[in-house]
């Protein structure tokens, strides 16, 4: 089709069509990041896992990627992401509980035993501490004769949204964003094919944003990343084409559709406006995962269909790469039959389905495009109050995001409860079947063999080594000199992810959170 077809009779389109629509590929990507989208291969598929330890996360690793994953995406237990080791009085009861549990490089070694590193694509979910987890991954790559620049994956490292929605922030806002441009600047300086963020709305569509708040809040993040990273002296075509994105995808399919059209869009004219910035720079590339706070513990079976939905959301939003989750994981970690049946959810949509017969198969659809238009003007309006305040860190400062979340999470839970929102087994269609219950692993024994490995390293160390290191990432938190060498040599001396985040927490103090 061309810009100029319409669909809906003698009905004006939203909206300036050959400026709002543009064609696949070009700015303002309203209809996709590529030309030939998934005409010429699917999304990645990367299934997120983390089982407590490194040897039981990397057997599901294995399995998926027999399954035909087509990508990794870790999940670490909370004392990893709070930068406590596993034998920390901080840590007890929760070691691996909700993902792995990473100590030291040895550790990350494990974790990836066997899968080859320069033919895998990696995602970290880690914030506070993703300077760490970087630096183990570089190491584990030299150590196994993987050049640094033949590393491909994602970090996560958005700390705005910690402090937004998720929690686990360690230090406060302005030594943390230090460390998030470190970041920038080591990957672009390394010529690494990392993704060094994954500018994250998941989270908060998660704590209960809506669709517009999701776009919004996420943008604004993204203008203060850039803004930092341009006043960090990073130039922005260094690090700018490698920014990442990731959304979630909930149950109303036009209007997730419509999400991820404008974010691309405003994000892409944000750029232009703000930054002078040119296509490369501009363009919006997403990871997407349906959303966790959609399935229902009742009828646990019907997370299956939900699951589909949102994929099919995504993907015709034009995802670059797809989390689909287990239909127990109301319920527990996901067993190896969900998390391969989510799995497959994924393949029968891209190799049965047809959605890579076109480029964006709802273009001229006068439904998605006024809800694209909506979307995106409600979006902009939002992101204008941050400017407002002084950018995203300002906001986050003020409680206004928080307060914004919570308000629409309220909402949101009054119409449950009114019967005005619809759950399907939950508030309507409901039935007298007890509760599944799930095996859990014996988190004891896991804690315990944690601490045995982090005990060992510690024990067969070059302790002096350790302790030069360690001064060095002092001395680079105290002045102004970039910490990734520090940091890589600290995780090269086996320092542990807990002494070195203790030596930041020292420089650095602990953010406390915003005052009511």
């Amino acid at each position: 089709m061309t810009v100029t077809d319409r669909t809906s009779g003698d009905r004006p389109w939203p909206g300036d069509v050959a400026r709002d629509l543009g064609e696949p590929g070009k700015f303002p990507f309203t209809r996709g990041a590529y030309p030939g989208m998934y005409t010429k291969r699917p999304w990645t598929m990367r299934q997120y896992a983390g089982f407590g330890t490194a040897a039981a996360t990397n057997t599901r690793f294995r399995a998926l990627l027999a399954a035909g994953q087509t990508g990794l995406s870790t999940a670490f237990d909370l004392p990893t992401q709070m930068g406590y080791d596993s034998d920390h009085p901080m840590a007890a009861g929760e070691v691996g509980r909700v993902g792995v549990a990473i100590d030291t490089v040895d550790d990350l070694a494990v974790l990836f035993g066997g899968i080859p590193l320069d033919g895998v694509s990696t995602s970290m979910t880690i914030n506070a501490t993703a300077a760490v987890l970087l630096a183990m991954y570089v190491v584990v790559g030299e150590e196994s004769g993987v050049a640094r620049r033949s590393l491909s994956g994602t970090i996560q490292n958005d700390v705005l949204k910690e402090y937004i929605a998720r929690g686990t922030y360690i230090y406060p806002a302005e030594p943390s964003l230090r460390l998030v441009t470190d970041i920038f600047r080591f990957v672009a300086d390394e010529e690494m094919s990392f993704n060094p963020i994954s500018i994250s709305g998941y989270h908060m569509r998660e704590a209960g944003s809506t669709a517009v708040q999701e776009v919004a809040f996420t943008l604004a993040n993204a203008m203060e990343y850039v803004q930092r990273g341009i006043a960090a002296g990073v130039p922005l075509a260094s690090f700018g084409p490698r920014l990442s994105f990731f959304f979630a995808a909930h149950n109303n399919l036009f209007e997730e559709v419509a999400k991820f059209r404008a974010a691309r869009r405003l994000y892409a004219r944000l750029m232009r406006e703000r930054f002078g910035a040119d296509d490369t720079t501009a363009r919006l590339r997403f990871h997407t995962q349906t959303g966790g706070v959609t399935l229902q513990a009742q009828q646990p079976m019907n997370n299956v269909v939900r699951v589909t939905v949102q994929a099919l959301a995504a993907t015709l939003g034009g995802t670059q790469s797809l989390h689909t989750n287990g239909y127990d994981e109301a319920l527990a970690l996901p067993s190896e039959e969900s998390a391969t049946l989510a799995l497959r959810t994924q393949q029968i949509l891209a190799y049965e389905s047809g959605l890579g017969d076109a480029v964006d198969p709802l273009a001229g659809s006068w439904y998605v495009e006024s809800l694209t238009d909506r979307i995106e003007s409600e979006a902009r309006i939002l992101i204008e109050e941050v400017d407002a305040m002084g950018g995203a860190a300002a906001a986050v400062e003020a409680g206004f995001f928080q307060r914004a979340i919570a308000d629409s999470a309220w909402a949101a839970q009054q119409a449950l409860e009114a019967g005005d929102l619809t759950v399907v087994g939950v508030n309507r269609f409901t039935d007298d079947a007890p509760p599944r219950l799930m095996a859990a692993p014996d988190f004891g024994a896991l804690e315990r063999e944690q601490h045995e490995r982090v005990a060992a390293v510690r024990a067969a160390r070059d302790t002096d080594r350790v302790t030069r290191a360690l001064s060095e990432v002092r001395t680079a938190a105290a002045g102004d000199t970039p910490m990734m060498p520090s940091i890589i040599e600290a995780v090269r001396a086996r320092a542990t992810i807990g002494e070195i985040s203790d030596v930041l927490r020292d420089s650095w103090g602990i953010y406390r959170g915003t005052a009511e």
